[in-house]
C-alpha cells in the first residue's frame, strides 16, 4: 500500500497565547493524498528547525554544495519575529509562501517521510485545546486576498463545504464559536469526535455538527454504513448514559462499533447490548490511548437541541436499537454457519483460496461416484402456482365481487 503525503499545505492565519507564556502558533490546512483534511497548529522555531533539518536531509538541493543548486526555499530564523506588528506581517507572508513552495518541491523531497510525520496530526490539535483561565487567546487570520495571491501562482483556490446552522448556538469555552439560526458557515475541519471547525465572515472556531446541516439536504449519506462484524475500541472514559437509547460504560471496557456517525456518537455493542457512545470518550484497541487532556465533553446529540429549524422537509433517518441488536444477532448467525461448515469436514477446511470463493453460497461438492441428479435432489422444490378458480374460491366475498366488477367491463368491451 502506496504511503499517504501532504497534497497540499495553507497557511490560515497565527494565535497567540498566554499560557504557560505568551506564545505564538500558527494554524496550517494540510490536505493528504487519502482526501483527508487536517487542521494543524504548529510554532514557528519548529517549522524553522524543520526546515533545518530538511536542509540536511538534501544538501545538493538546499545548496550546501552548489548554491546555484538551491531549490529548496529559505525561511528567516526565528530571532527575527514579533519585534513589530510590520515583521509579523512580513513573517505571516513568507511563511505562507514557503508552504506552498515546499508542497511543490520535486517528490523526492515533498513526499519524503520527515516532511510527512512534522506535518502528521498530533493528539493536541485533533481535539480542541483546553480552556485557559487566566487570559484569552488572541487569533489572526490570514486574508482571503492574501491567501489568493499566494495560492493563485501554485495550486487552485480551496472551495470549502458550506453548511447551515438549525438552531442558536453559545459559546462555552475560547474556541468555540457563536452562532445563530440561518448562519452559513465554511466547514474548515470535519472531526470525527463530533467538533467541526468552521468559518463564520472573520470568525473561527468549533461548532457541534448537530447543529449543521447541508444547504441540498439530509447528510446521513455521509455517514458510514453500518459494520455488524464491529471495529475494537476501548473507552477511556466513563459516560453514565442520559437517553433510553445511550449506553453506559466504565474506563477499559472493550466494546465493537458497528456505526459511526458525523455527529460524533457512534453506535457500539457491548455483548448483546447496543446504544450511542461518544466517540470522544473511545480509543481504538491496539493503538496509543488517545487522552482527552482538557475534560472536553461530547457535543449534543441531534435530538436534545430545543427550536431546530431545519430547511429540509425530510429529517434524517435513524436506526432504532432494536434493528442494531436484530441486525447484529443476525450476522453473528451467518458468521456461525459459516465457520461451522469448514469444521464438519477436515477436507473442506483445506480447500484453496479460489474454491472457497466459488464456494460463497455454501453448495455440497459434488464427489467423483455422485451424479447432477443427486444434486437437483438437495434443492427445495417449488410449489405449483395455484389456478384462478382456486384463488377465487379462498378468497373472501368483498374480494369476489371486486374481482366480478373488473371483468365485466373488459368482457363487453369483448
Amino acid at each position: 500500500m502506496e504511503n499517504i503525503y501532504v497534497r497540499h499545505l495553507e497557511l490560515l492565519g497565527y494565535e497567540k497565547r498566554f499560557f504557560p507564556s505568551q506564545h505564538y502558533v500558527y494554524m496550517l490546512m494540510v490536505k493528504w493524498s487519502d482526501l483527508s483534511e487536517k487542521l494543524i497548529y504548529r510554532t514557528y522555531p519548529e517549522i524553522h528547525t524543520f526546515h533545518k533539518s530538511l536542509k540536511d536531509m538534501f544538501p545538493i538541493e538546499s545548496g550546501q554544495i552548489e548554491k546555484r543548486d538551491r531549490i529548496i526555499p529559505s525561511l528567516p530564523a526565528p530571532r527575527w519575529l514579533w519585534e513589530s506588528e510590520k515583521s509579523r506581517e512580513t513573517t505571516k507572508s513568507t511563511l505562507a509562501e514557503y508552504c506552498q513552495k515546499v508542497i511543490s518541491l520535486p517528490p523526492h523531497i515533498s513526499r519524503c517521510k520527515h516532511l510527512s510525520s512534522f506535518f502528521k496530526v498530533r493528539p493536541e490539535d485533533e481535539n480542541p485545546p483546553a480552556p485557559n483561565t487566566l487570559k484569552r487567546a488572541e487569533t489572526f487570520l490570514v486574508s482571503r486576498d492574501q491567501a489568493r495571491d499566494v495560492a493563485s501562482e501554485i495550486s487552485a483556490p480551496i472551495i470549502l463545504d458550506t453548511y447551515r446552522v438549525i438552531a442558536d448556538f453559545e459559546k462555552s469555552t475560547k474556541y468555540e464559536i457563536t452562532l445563530h439560526t440561518g448562519d452559513l458557515v465554511e466547514i474548515v475541519e470535519k472531526n470525527e469526535n463530533g467538533w467541526w471547525f468552521c468559518q463564520y465572515e472573520s470568525k473561527r472556531g468549533w461548532i457541534p455538527a448537530s447543529y449543521l446541516e447541508p444547504l441540498d439536504g439530509p447528510d446521513e449519506a455521509e455517514d458510514v454504513e453500518p459494520n455488524y462484524e464491529g471495529d475494537e475500541h476501548i473507552t477511556i472514559q466513563a459516560y453514565k448514559a442520559e437517553q433510553d437509547d445511550e449506553i453506559s460504560l466504565e474506563v477499559g471496557e472493550t466494546v465493537e462499533v458497528i456505526h459511526k456517525l458525523l455527529d460524533g456518537w457512534w453506535v457500539v455493542r457491548k455483548g448483546d447490548e447496543t446504544g450511542y457512545f461518544p466517540s470522544l470518550f473511545l480509543s481504538k484497541a491496539g493503538k496509543r490511548e488517545r487522552l482527552n487532556p482538557g475534560g472536553q465533553k461530547p457535543p449534543p446529540r441531534r435530538s436534545t437541541i430545543r427550536n431546530a429549524k431545519s430547511i429540509h422537509n425530510k429529517s434524517r433517518q435513524r436506526l432504532s436499537q432494536e434493528t442494531y441488536r436484530r441486525n447484529s444477532r443476525r450476522y453473528f448467525q451467518q458468521k456461525g454457519s459459516r465457520l461451522s461448515e469448514p469444521q464438519r469436514n477436515s477436507k473442506n477446511a483445506a480447500k484453496s483460496p479460489l474454491k472457497e470463493r466459488k464456494n460463497q453460497d455454501n453448495i455440497p461438492e459434488m464427489s467423483g461416484t455422485s451424479s447432477e441428479s443427486e444434486l437437483k435432489k438437495e434443492a427445495p422444490v417449488i410449489p405449483p402456482r395455484p389456478s384462478p378458480e382456486l384463488i377465487l374460491e379462498r378468497c373472501t366475498d368483498n374480494t369476489c365481487k371486486k374481482v366480478s366488477i373488473h371483468k365485466s367491463p373488459s368482457s363487453s368491451s369483448s
